[in-house]
């Protein structure tokens, strides 16, 4: 005889052969014994959940000859019942959408459907992946499912039931199929292997359902394979035939990340690498165990929530209180869209590398913003908001990881909160320009004052919103956020050389308001000679002004300023 795959094989004939859809099998199975029979129906639902397979074991029950009129129990002897199992039957048509998607295809089929069955009583139509159907077709369907001939019942398969037309949804009986049970899988998977005598442990098919995500066909279809190899199969034989990293490897990898060691990291990475396991995967089981890590956390007396086998998930719990929560959820973050960029790039060993010593540099700059000390010298606190060198920005930390205003006994630290905030900065060109042309004033529960030096507040006004966030990320709370001109980065008492112009920002729209300040006559000449200097510039003046401007942005001078350039 042919060979026939263990799915073709072991692929359900009855309703209560269903597996891990009880709910689905016990309603269909009333409406045949009640003749409560629809017009049409639809099946949606992952891969693998047994679609198709009800679809024919409806019309297997809306047909067989044993019974005088429709049953949930065929008998799968009679010529119907083995005619429509083979896919041979005149009555039972399967079509599939994905190659028959115009609008032509289906009014032939609707002009097919009017005419009597042949062979049996009821005309079946399945219709499979019918998302893949025109919107043309799906329209010239609509009146023949609200209305079919006698005896014909539509039966529409799909995976993406969102792709579907809410007019087909509304005409049509619902059933959603779940993934299968991890228990079921496994009790199912146990009794084909004992029916076809093939030798392998428990773990290894626990491993086997897990591994298959709820699709039946492909814990089959893996099985089929398995039992190709020697006797008896183990779960490393598992984890090689698929690919895939071992848990105990991946073990391993979150050992080094807990106790950064990027050597350790480097060498697991590349010994999995070396031996064939693709870099997604590698990433993939990452995720997963950081995933698994948490709920570690979460539920520490619930390991069955965790994916991992029985056998490993005890390490799971220490591992996990070693990270801690704030670890593992800015690794996560870390992670966050790195599958695409690994599949996108010509070298995803040396991208998967770079991957995992950043998380390592996370890691490191969690705590760091709490880690700004403060100055040594002894001030009052606005003078330590004013007068104090900033340094320079540290590295922008993960934004899962918040950090709260630094306080000192005096009140808060704001030069160490500013230096929060510039760390939450994504642009590092906008980080540079606020750590030397800008510095924190005030702070309270409502607004932050920033003040910038004049020649760079419209700068400062375009880049407001990128602030802002920064801000309510460094802080952990909204504030409204206010701007003053005046000199930044001095340690000598500031005279106010222009009026303070606070912009207060209104729904990301800078509106300013003025508040007259008395000018000092110094102030007042100097501001007079600006407004000479820049009003009407010849060339050279302008290339002058503008060449001051770039030396002051990187604390420079300017030393000399020729027409033309000697060699």
């Amino acid at each position: 005889m042919a060979y026939e795959p263990l799915h073709h094989k072991y692929r359900p004939q009855r309703f209560d052969q269903l597996v891990g859809q009880e709910a689905i099998a016990a309603t269909l199975s009333n409406a045949l014994r009640t003749g409560r029979i629809a017009p049409a129906y639809l099946f949606s639902g992952p891969r693998g959940t047994g679609k198709t397979s009800s679809a024919r074991i409806l019309a297997r029950s809306l047909n067989c000859i044993a019974s005088d009129g429709p049953t949930p129990e065929p008998c799968g002897s009679c010529e119907l019942c083995r005619s429509i199992a083979a896919g041979s039957a005149l009555d039972v048509i399967e079509i599939d959408a994905a190659s028959n998607t115009g609008v032509d295809n289906i009014r032939d089929l609707i002009e097919r459907s009017r005419f009597a069955p042949v062979q049996a009583r009821w005309k079946v139509y399945v219709v499979d992946e019918c998302h893949m159907l025109s919107t043309a077709a799906f329209n010239a369907l609509l009146k023949t499912l609200e209305e079919p001939p006698p005896r014909v019942v539509f039966v529409l398969a799909t995976t993406d039931p969102q792709r579907v037309l809410p007019t087909i949804l509304s005409r049509c009986q619902r059933f959603d199929f779940r993934r299968i049970p991890l228990g079921s899988m496994e009790s199912h998977l146990a009794w084909i292997a004992k029916e076809e005598q093939i030798q392998i442990n428990a773990a290894a098919l626990h491993l086997v359902a897990q591994l298959a995500q709820g699709g039946l066909r492909d814990a089959e279809s893996l099985l089929d394979q398995l039992s190709l190899l020697p006797p008896p199969v183990e779960p490393e034989a598992v984890w090689e035939l698929l690919g895939a990293v071992p848990e105990q490897e991946l073990l391993s990898l979150a050992r080094a990340l807990v106790a950064t060691d990027p050597v350790g990291l480097l060498e697991n990475c590349r010994g999995l690498l070396d031996r064939g396991r693709e870099a997604t995967a590698v990433l993939q089981g990452i995720a997963g165990l950081l995933r698994d890590l948490v709920l570690a956390l979460a539920a520490p007396e619930q390991p069955e929530l965790s994916s991992f086998s029985p056998a490993n998930r005890a390490e799971l719990p220490e591992l996990a209180n070693q990270a801690g929560l704030q670890k593992l959820l800015a690794w996560q973050q870390g992670l966050k869209g790195s599958e695409a960029q690994l599949r996108q790039s010509a070298q995803p060993r040396l991208w998967l590398e770079v991957l995992m010593l950043g998380l390592l540099a996370e890691q490191s700059t969690i705590s760091a913003p709490t880690a700004v000390s403060t100055p040594t010298t002894t001030t009052t606190p606005a003078q330590t908001s004013t007068h104090s060198q900033i340094p320079a920005a540290i590295p922008n930390p993960p934004t899962t990881a918040t950090a709260s205003p630094v306080e000192n006994q005096n009140g808060p630290d704001l030069t160490a909160i500013w230096q929060q905030i510039l760390a939450s900065l994504e642009l590092p060109s906008t980080r540079m320009l606020l750590s030397q042309q800008g510095e924190l004033v005030r702070l309270d529960k409502s607004k932050a004052v920033v003040r910038v030096a004049p020649n760079w507040l419209a700068m400062v006004q375009s880049r407001l919103p990128l602030l802002e966030q920064a801000t309510e990320r460094a802080l952990g709370s909204p504030r409204q956020l206010m701007l003053e001109t005046g000199s930044a980065q001095t340690h000598a008492p500031i005279e106010v050389a222009a009026p303070l112009t606070p912009v207060k920002i209104i729904q990301n729209n800078p509106v300013i308001e003025t508040k007259p300040v008395i000018e000092s006559k110094a102030a007042v000449e100097s501001k007079q000679e600006f407004q000479q200097e820049t009003k009407q510039p010849s060339p050279s003046n302008g290339i002058e002004v503008e060449a001051k401007r770039l030396a002051e942005f990187f604390n420079g001078e300017v030393i000399a300023a020729n027409n033309e350039i000697e060699n």
